[in-house]
């Protein structure tokens, strides 16, 4: 069975990309990553990005886009069709095949009507991103975990929108008190891609296998799954974005996945 390959969510080097974005593509690729997330493409042109990516070597299958939502504003369905239609169409000339939503602006206690209206939003830029030619898919934090109507709001999520694919976070899975191999296992065939993060116990970001999450289990049900993309992301860190980013490759090189 082949491994999944294995990535980074230039979020974790945002530093960087804010001074240089371009020569940051090329920086994970001398580390060793085969493919970078993009969030946010820092006003680069589609031939910039694309042109950075070729003369590093290096792939691009997703982005993380949000919804330009805003918590308590009821969401505008046109308006997040145009704004999702544009962005996909950026996404789908650059040659990505992921589309992400990196979240979402629930209230703080959802009930099962917030996330009805939620599936009702997402299923509306899905069409829209479909539409492009994109896959489309919601990566989770440790909220959607939270129950609404009895169900995880992830699960209730899932259960409405047969078509959404799921990005799960590992760390944020943990974090939200559930295991992240068994949502992997749970909803093998709709997870193509994953992000590999890992949290220390009193939710301080850490390096992979510096935390909590059991990564034998997450990695053995990825495997198992088909995932077929593995993402690092870290938001924190103790020495620098750069070092961490060279720190998470040589993890999974030291376990063999490179």
């Amino acid at each position: 069975m082949a491994r999944p390959q294995v990535g980074i969510q230039l979020y974790s080097v945002r530093d960087r990309c804010e001074r240089d974005f371009l020569g940051t593509i090329r920086e994970m690729a001398e580390i060793g990553y085969k493919f970078v997330e993009f969030a946010g493409f820092y006003g680069a042109s589609v031939r910039e990005v694309r042109g950075a990516l070729d003369a590093a070597g290096i792939g691009a299958v997703s982005a993380h886009i949000g919804l330009n939502l805003r918590k308590g504003e009821p969401a505008n369905l046109a308006a997040v069709r145009e704004h999702v239609r544009r962005q996909a169409a950026f996404a789908a000339e650059l040659g990505l095949k992921f589309f992400i939503v990196p979240g979402y602006p629930l209230p703080d206690e959802p009930t099962e009507d917030d996330v009805v209206r939620m599936a009702e939003v997402l299923d509306a830029a899905g069409n829209a991103v479909r539409a492009e030619g994109l896959a489309f898919g919601y990566h989770n934090h440790a909220f959607e975990f939270k129950k609404a109507g009895g169900k995880t709001v992830m699960d209730r999520l899932l259960e409405l929108l047969p078509t959404l694919l799921a990005q799960f976070d590992l760390g944020w899975v943990k974090m939200g008190g559930q295991d992240p191999a068994e949502y992997v296992r749970r909803y093998a065939g709709r997870v193509p891609l994953v992000h590999a993060k890992d949290f220390k116990a009193d939710g301080a970001d850490a390096e992979l296998g510096q935390g909590a999450v059991d990564w034998d289990s997450a990695l053995d049900a990825c495997l198992a799954a088909g995932v077929e993309y593995v993402i690092v992301e870290q938001e924190q860190y103790e020495v620098s974005s750069q070092e961490s980013a060279k720190r998470n490759f040589a993890w999974f090189r030291e376990r063999g996945w490179i």
